[in-house]
């Protein structure tokens, strides 16, 4: 059952006067990705078939999304009203495929499947999070934060059957680390990039990868800030089997919040050039 619905927010506070142009990119690319969740749901219920209950949660969670993607492309149609959000998806669902198709996991069990998809309510709760704290725009605001909740939930979801398949699968901590690990390098793959290529460049141009993915991350980067990193490590730390709140934690986060500025740094660098 959804938490919130569309029409529940307050669209007629949209104040295009606090837009940042910047922002404008990333939302429609993220609109396309939340949007294409059906997929990931047929996906995975053929990993986990046989599996009612959480076949029935991958449903509700896929419905979730949708309104997500729902939410952020109405809200981006308000602050670019040449853009076409429908058009949009139907262009990235023709350039970018999910094989669904499958009778396993590609994480090579169902226990590393879920750890994956914790990787990746981590990272969405997570940049919501970013996105929310860092527009004054207010109807984007209200929606990232409903985003981010859900996000949150959902990582609460998967990290609760992970734990009931960990009982019979037996992922030790190093294993479940690797796994983790690989999801969220991930993180800068062709989804992004094609999600941002369809949603903001002209047909016919040819699709560079590198260019589309800079364009993103330059944008989406610099929006993290050191609070919003120390949830995602704990996150982490706490699907792999690894006590969070510790000074390991602590460390990692300052780590990582590093590797994030200078990632930002060069693809800024990487478009001004």
């Amino acid at each position: 059952m959804k938490h919130w619905r569309i029409e529940q927010l307050d669209w007629d506070a949209f104040d295009v006067s606090k837009v940042d142009p910047e922002i404008i990119p990333i939302v429609k690319a993220a609109s396309v990705v939340e949007r294409n969740s059906l997929d990931y749901a047929a996906y995975l219920n053929n990993v986990f078939i046989g599996d009612p209950d959480f076949a029935k949660a991958a449903d509700a969670w896929a419905v979730e999304e949708v309104q997500h993607g729902d939410a952020l492309g109405k809200w981006a149609m308000l602050a670019d009203p040449t853009w076409d959000y429908k058009l949009a998806f139907q262009r990235y669902r023709q350039t970018y495929k999910i094989d669904k198709d499958v009778d396993a996991s590609i994480r090579g069990s169902r226990t590393g499947e879920l750890i994956a998809r914790c990787m990746v309510e981590t990272g969405t709760s997570s940049f919501y999070t970013a996105l929310a704290d860092s527009t004054d725009e207010p109807v984007l605001k209200a929606v990232c934060k409903q985003i981010a909740a859900d996000e949150f939930r959902h990582f609460k979801l998967f990290y609760d059957h992970m734990h009931r398949y960990l009982g019979r699968e037996k992922l030790g901590v190093i294993r479940r680390a690797q796994i983790a690990l690989g999801r969220v390098l991930e993180s800068e793959d062709d989804e992004l990039a094609s999600a941002f290529y369809t949603t903001n460049v002209p047909e016919g141009t040819p699709y560079d990868y590198g260019r589309c993915i800079a364009d993103y991350m330059a944008r989406a980067m610099p929006r993290y800030r050191p609070n919003h990193i120390q949830r995602v490590v704990s996150m982490i730390f706490k699907t792999i089997g690894i006590k969070p709140h510790s000074a390991i934690q602590t460390g990692t986060a300052k780590l990582m919040y590093r590797i994030i500025q200078f990632k930002s740094r060069r693809y800024q660098k990487q478009l001004a050039g």
